[in-house]
């Protein structure tokens, strides 16, 4: 199978990483939501070899990941899951959970049942890294994210650039707590969220 490409992460991965190296310093395994074309988890897994890198997605978009995981083969990722918010949550427990660009493609329902489900996965002291654009006191950061949002919209009615406000309620009710929030490439962010609620 020729391997899906997102030119966007080639344009991100390293501002990402940046992050991720200090947030999941003390990690040992990470469950990616959403792990769409598996060329993160690649080169995330490569660079962070002490961490466990665990992808899932959808059904649909798992040939391609393990097109990525498979000509990688690399120790630290094992096969994809077959994962959708809507379902049945991993059993498995994670200290870590990593999701990119994937809020604004939920509906806000299952924004709030990615949120809900984590207690299930998690333990006290786990970190949570969430990237994509966010909108702050229900205003566009940019031009360019308002224009994002449109484009958004036009594909599906459910889909939106999520308020941080609201997204940072549903992390506290989960019992995550806000640590950092860092500015990043073309008007994104990375917010990290650890777990301090039994």
């Amino acid at each position: 199978m020729e391997k899906p490409d997102a030119p966007s992460v080639a344009r991100n991965r390293d501002a990402i990483l940046d992050v991720l190296g200090e947030a999941f310093t003390h990690t040992k395994s990470v469950l990616e939501v959403g792990s769409g074309t598996g060329q993160h988890a690649v080169f995330f897994a490569r660079a962070l070899p002490h961490l466990s890198w665990q992808t899932s997605d959808r059904e649909e978009n798992l040939d391609g990941i393990s097109a990525w995981l498979d000509d990688a083969d690399l120790p630290n990722t094992p096969p994809a899951l077959a994962f959708d918010v809507n379902g049945a949550w991993p059993t498995t427990a994670y200290d870590g959970v990593f999701t990119a660009n994937t809020l604004h493609i939920m509906s806000f329902e299952e924004v709030q049942a990615f949120f809900a489900g984590l207690p299930g996965i998690t333990a006290p002291g786990a970190t949570l890294v969430v990237y994509g654009p966010f909108n702050y006191d229900g205003q566009f950061t940019s031009p360019s994210n308002a224009a994002f949002n449109d484009w958004l919209q036009a594909r599906g009615a459910h889909m939106a650039i999520r308020d941080f406000e609201a997204v940072d309620a549903l992390a506290a009710e989960a019992g995550f707590h806000l640590v950092d929030d860092r500015a990043m490439p073309a008007n994104n962010r990375c917010i990290i969220w650890r777990r301090t609620a039994p």
